[in-house]
């Protein structure tokens, strides 16, 4: 026969795997990964001879094989030896090299089993062969894992079948028979025939009495089997339900529960993860009850765990928290929650946004969110250098979270609350978290302003005073302060507006004009002058809220307070050459006058003071205009000037009969109506009307007229007394006049014959007066001239003669040749 077709003999298979041991042996220990996959092909083929050997040796009657028994079984028990101890490579983590060392040594094994083997035997071979399943099915040889395992169903059902009548084996066969029952579940397991794994479970836990028998390990080790089973179906829920997973969950609970936590190692840790996963089962399935009772067993052990921290634990609280939201539990039951996994958490950025987050969900338990919040920060503060980075989001958040509270007294309450915890602990707020804060504070104080909530807004802006945010930010508490001082005007609450405003410092301009509101308001002129005033002082003074001020005055009818902020206008004016100031500066001369005249009108006004306003303010302009005649800018203020003139003069013509004791203050504004007029002659491209001649001669000499009346009234007051600068002051003023007037008829500026009449008249009272200021000065040597003037001066010259005559004639020290 060819050598194909004979059939090999027992010895001839024999020598071929003693041939392959050979070369296999040497390449076992070999560290190449790369000498692996034909080491690994010879093993598969070495199982195969001794799968082969044991067909032919079932069929022969002749025990030719027995000499061959004990060689097949040693090498299998070496070859079982070795796979405990393969190395691992960079590339291969050796599986697949133990899952073939076991199966080539079990099939040699097997071999040489003999013919009807013992109790012990059985055991032997039965557990081999359950490893080696579970070993192929783990590294997906699942055809080869199931030939195995189909071998080690033959030596069960022949174990179950054998009997031991002292019991002496039981404990051995329970744990064989589990162990084989357990590799099949795994095997089914792993190759997704989902049935048949759940069919071995059942086999394992239905007989109660063999699982008694087990070892402790043992029943932990299959405890852990069912559990990662279980555990998988929750990770991997491929068309599976969740009740399945709490079903293999629960049994892997039933084998652990018995075991005492001390009396193998590992037993606690195992019932916890058990336990976490058959709530986190319970959970996905909907049994929310039974989620929580877990949870509730559970959580007290892991957290006296001194690996309380641990990620699996954080994850198992986090649990309790969902179980406990979807069986919508009470707040201080959701409470209790976060605080176990507040205390059981570092303060990281990653653990803080967790909680956060969360917290968004369930932004409607507002009492419940500040509550988590605070205890948040109080375990940031007490960990403080590793969760200092922590305190200023976790701020941000609370604010954040309080402004969306309806409740606007608890909202602010619980700002306040934590502002001032934090302050007590003495956290210092770096710049950047602080302007967030304020910025956030003042974005809802803003949101009620715009809503016309005045109190409301008032509050948020308060809240950014806090003592916490003045470290960083000093000038911060005090645009707070102006901020609700605003609020309370708008609602009418001015005293508590005053209260506010005062603890602002003084040194700003922004104070002082929040002050001037509320004293407006509230009718305090006095305080409102005064404010205005210190405003003005004040180094961040802005000219627009002298306008402001002067709208709200106008608007209150407060006309002294108007006439105060007028007048600081026109001070802070920073005049230049372009002549635009000077326009501006008119305008604001004229509204002042125009105020001030109106309030003359007041029987309780102070008219000493408003007169003084008024002169005043007319000298001004005078100045002004003088100043515009230079810059050739007359053309822009022309209207300007011919009001003031005519308004300086008319109102010096009603104070001759209503203003008392103010000689002096009228003849200034004659004096000052006649720079003016003189002014704008002098500026008019044009020809002047005489009529306007008319009025600057009678300007001019009621000025001095009155200058001079005023002068005898001081002599009279100091026993005839006058003083010398006095006495040159008003010469010169009389001369000037009388040069003026005599100027003005010589060019023929006045026409009408009444007119040149009445200014020849006033020459000759000039003239008197020159000679009586002379004679006070007893200037006698420029009476002569002034004499020989009169003389020549035609028909009034006797009468002024006569005047003249009669001064001299009184004054004892008058020289005689002066007279003649």
């Amino acid at each position: 026969m060819p050598e194909s077709k004979r059939k090999r003999s027992l010895q001839e298979i024999y020598d071929e795997i003693k041939g392959i041991l050979l070369t296999t042996k040497p390449q076992i220990d070999d560290p190449k990964s790369s000498a692996r996959p034909s080491l690994i092909k010879d093993l598969f083929q070495i199982a195969a001879l001794a799968e082969s050997l044991l067909e032919q040796r079932s069929r022969s009657n002749n025990k030719s094989w027995i000499h061959l028994a004990d060689s097949l079984d040693q090498e299998g028990v070496n070859l079982w030896n070795i796979s405990g101890i393969i190395r691992k490579t960079p590339e291969n983590d050796g599986r697949l090299l133990m899952g073939a060392l076991r199966l080539a040594a079990f099939r040699l094994i097997e071999g040489g089993v003999e013919t009807k083997p013992g109790i012990e035997s059985l055991l032997h071979i039965l557990q081999l062969a359950s490893k080696t399943g579970a070993t192929l099915s783990e590294v997906g040889r699942h055809d080869i894992a199931a030939r195995v395992l189909t071998s080690a169903a033959k030596y069960e059902e022949l174990l179950r079948n054998t009997d031991d009548p002292d019991g002496i084996h039981q404990n051995a066969i329970a744990c064989g028979t589990v162990v084989y029952f357990s590799s099949r579940m795994e095997a089914a397991w792993q190759e997704k025939n989902y049935t048949v794994a759940d069919f071995m479970s059942q086999k394992i836990m239905d007989d109660d009495q063999r699982l008694t028998l087990l070892p402790l390990h043992s029943r932990q080790l299959l405890a852990s089997k069912f559990h990662k089973i279980g555990k998988s179906m929750l990770e991997l829920p491929e068309g599976i339900k969740p009740s399945d997973a709490v079903s293999w969950l629960q049994k892997a609970f039933t084998l652990a529960d018995p075991l005492e936590d001390n009396a193998v190692p590992g037993v606690a840790e195992l019932k916890i993860s058990i336990l976490q996963a058959l709530a986190r089962a319970y959970f996905v399935a909907g049994s929310y009850d039974r989620a929580e009772a877990t949870l509730e067993e559970l959580v007290p052990t892991i957290d006296a765990s001194p690996d309380h921290a641990s990620s699996g634990y954080r994850e198992l609280r986090w649990l309790r928290l969902a179980t406990l939201k979807r069986r919508k539990a009470g707040d201080a039951a959701l409470l209790d929650a976060f605080k176990s996994i507040i205390d059981h958490m570092e303060c990281s950025e990653t653990n803080i946004t967790d909680v956060l987050q969360d917290l968004r969900t369930m932004a409607h338990h507002h009492t419940l969110v500040t509550a988590v919040h605070q205890h948040c920060l109080d375990k940031a503060l007490a960990c403080r250098g590793a969760g200092e980075d922590c305190i200023d989001r976790l701020l941000l958040s609370l604010i954040f979270h309080c402004a969306k509270d309806e409740d606007h007294a608890r909202a602010l309450k619980a700002v306040d609350t934590v502002l001032t915890s934090l302050c007590q602990a003495e956290v210092e707020l770096d710049i950047v978290p602080t302007t967030a804060c304020l910025t956030l504070l003042w974005q809802y104080g803003d949101r009620h302003y715009h809503a016309k909530k005045w109190l409301e807004a008032a509050d948020w802006y308060l809240a950014g005073s806090h003592k916490l945010f003045r470290l960083s930010s000093p000038t911060a508490s005090t645009k707070c302060f102006r901020k609700a001082a605003l609020c309370y005007i708008e609602q009418r609450e001015f005293a508590r507006a005053s209260t506010v405003i005062r603890r602002c410092p003084t040194n700003e301009a922004k104070t002082h004009y929040i002050i001037f509101t509320i004293a407006v308001h509230q009718g305090l002129e006095d305080e409102a002058i005064r404010a205005v005033r210190e405003m003005v002082e004040a180094p961040d003074f802005d000219r627009n809220m002298l306008l402001l001020a002067t709208q709200l005055s106008h608007q209150s009818e407060m006309r002294v307070v108007l006439l105060s902020v007028l007048e600081a206008l026109l001070k802070t004016l920073k005049l230049s050459n372009s002549g635009e100031t000077a326009v501006e500066a008119m305008t604001l001369i004229r509204c002042i006058i125009r105020l001030a005249l109106s309030l003359l009108g007041d029987p309780t006004a102070n008219r000493t003071t408003l007169i003084d306003t008024v002169v005043n303010h007319f000298r001004t302009a005078g100045i002004l205009t003088e100043a515009a005649c230079t810059q050739k800018a007359m053309s822009l203020i022309s209207k300007d000037v011919s009001w003031l003139w005519r308004t300086a003069y008319n109102c010096a013509v009603q104070g001759c009969s209503e203003w008392e004791h103010c000689e002096g203050r009228i003849a200034d504004l004659f004096d000052i109506a006649r720079g003016l007029l003189e002014a704008l002659c002098q500026a008019s491209p044009v020809e002047i009307d005489s009529e306007i001649y008319s009025h600057l001669v009678n300007a001019s000499f009621s000025a001095v007229s009155g200058h001079v009346f005023s002068a005898r009234e001081t002599a009279l007051a100091s026993n005839g007394k006058m003083d010398g600068g006095q006495i040159s002051a008003v010469t010169a003023e009389i001369v000037a006049c009388k040069q003026r007037i005599l100027s003005i008829m010589e060019k023929e500026k006045v026409q009408k014959d009444e007119e040149v009449l009445r200014m020849q008249y006033f020459i000759h009272t000039l003239r008197v007066f020159e000679a009586e200021f002379l004679t006070r000065a007893k200037l006698w040597d420029q009476i002569p001239q002034l004499v020989q003037e009169i003389v020549n001066s035609g028909p009034l010259a006797l009468n002024t003669y006569e005047a003249v005559a009669d001064i001299l004639w009184v004054e004892k020290d008058c020289p005689i040749n002066g007279t003649s």
